[in-house]
């Protein structure tokens, strides 16, 4: 049964949507942010998913220490650069 057909529903629709409208503007981010994770099971899947607790390796913690400096350096390649080499 759609929310159409269904006047309980409509009727709440309704009022969520009176709710956002009067809702301060600096919880709208936090209330967007619930309704795509309500919305799409991937967001939901990752805001739900545990954090993994890797260890950084030797390699891995120089590996990003050399990708920091050449950012700072400048030397980072834009995204328009990657999809001209490589295509879109």
């Amino acid at each position: 049964m759609s929310a159409e057909s269904n006047p309980d529903c409509a009727q709440q629709r309704r009022q969520v949507h009176l709710l956002i409208d009067v809702l301060p503007e600096e919880k709208l981010s936090a209330v967007h942010t619930l309704l795509e994770v309500l919305i799409e099971p991937l967001s939901r899947a990752l805001a739900v998913a545990p954090v993994e607790d890797e260890d950084l390796t030797a390699e891995t913690a120089s590996a990003l220490d050399r990708a920091r400096a050449s950012l700072a350096r400048g030397e980072a390649v834009s995204h328009e650069d990657v999809l001209r080499e490589f295509g879109s």
